[in-house]
């Protein structure tokens, strides 16, 4: 995966290519590509939340032991 992506600037670069989809700006040709794409995109921040949701739940975890 590419080392500056982060969940921020993948869901935006989704929502990107949601809106050229549909309105229509993107051409048959560019279209296997852009799915591709936005597969790969979604499979990120899937695991970016998966990742956070685990963290966080760490946490909560460590918080309610604590006291």
């Amino acid at each position: 995966m590419e080392n500056h992506l982060n969940y921020e600037s993948a869901f935006e670069e989704l929502q990107q290519i949601a809106a050229a989809i549909e309105n229509e700006t993107i051409t048959v040709d560019q279209l296997a590509e852009k799915l591709k794409r936005a597969a790969t995109l979604i499979n990120f921040c899937q695991s970016q939340l998966r990742a956070t949701e685990s963290e966080v739940g760490k946490i909560i975890k460590q918080l309610g032991q604590d006291n």
